[in-house]
């Protein structure tokens, strides 16, 4: 019993220890450089922009320093994009890791 409770106390310490030891990131496949969020434009008028091109979005967050939205394209297709949160330009559009769109230098 012993044995056990100092397996599982190894276990647990060892599994903090890598948890704690890599600092948190975004996991994003965009980066944006945006400056404060106090610059940037809110993510309501973002999905209401995008709802009135015929979006349907399902989720919107921050992520790497821009935006990034999941929803479903007019045309039916289920896409995870990003989008400068400044000027709401597109960055990148994909379907399940597929690009379909991705702004050159981003």
């Amino acid at each position: 019993m012993r044995s056990l409770f100092i397996a599982a106390a190894f276990g647990l310490a060892s599994a903090t220890a890598l948890s704690l030891s890599a600092p948190a990131e975004a996991t994003g496949k965009v980066k944006c450089q945006a400056g404060p969020q106090s610059g940037w434009k809110n993510v309501e008028a973002l999905k209401a922009q995008l709802v009135r091109e015929g979006w349907k979005v399902t989720k919107a967050k921050v992520d790497g320093g821009c935006y990034e939205v999941y929803g479903v394209l007019p045309t039916g297709e289920k896409v995870e994009a990003y989008f400068h949160p400044v000027s709401f330009e597109k960055l990148y559009v994909a379907q399940r890791g597929k690009v379909l769109f991705r702004k050159q230098g981003y």
